[in-house]
């Protein structure tokens, strides 16, 4: 991502303006990407949103990039330092209580019970798992 002043971004727009007359340009529409649908739990990648029963949950960071990083590969068991480094995008032998404290959270916001969880499963001595909501 570029962020330019006013003026500098004038400047672009004149450069582009003037490439246009001389190179057909067109314009790039982002990749789209697919909701991922579950019972009760609807994620939009394209929008940056997550929908628990139709209502907006609202989410860090974190908690939305561990989501989207397990709901991707449903019933994929995943280590804590596999969600660590995929949504801290940095490598930890110490990882064990940033990754739980995430998930914890996650849970409050999207379970309908967060004491027994229907999507996110923790498999004991191994990690975390996406389930359906089945």
């Amino acid at each position: 991502m570029l962020i330019f002043n006013d003026t500098e971004e004038k400047a672009v727009e004149k450069a582009i303006a003037a490439l246009a007359d001389i190179i057909p340009l067109e314009a790039m529409q982002p990749p789209h990407s697919p909701a991922l649908t579950f019972p009760g739990l609807e994620i939009r990648p394209h929008q940056r949103r997550v929908l628990k029963d139709g209502a907006d949950i609202p989410l860090t960071r974190l908690e939305y990039g561990a989501l989207c990083y397990l709901a991707a590969s449903p019933g994929r068991v995943f280590t804590k330092a596999q969600i660590f480094e995929a949504v801290w995008s940095m490598e930890s032998e110490s990882c064990q209580s940033n990754v739980a404290n995430v998930i914890c959270n996650l849970r409050k916001k999207i379970e309908p019970d967060s004491g027994k969880p229907t999507y996110i499963k923790t498999v004991l001595g191994v990690g975390y798992k996406f389930a359906s909501g089945e």
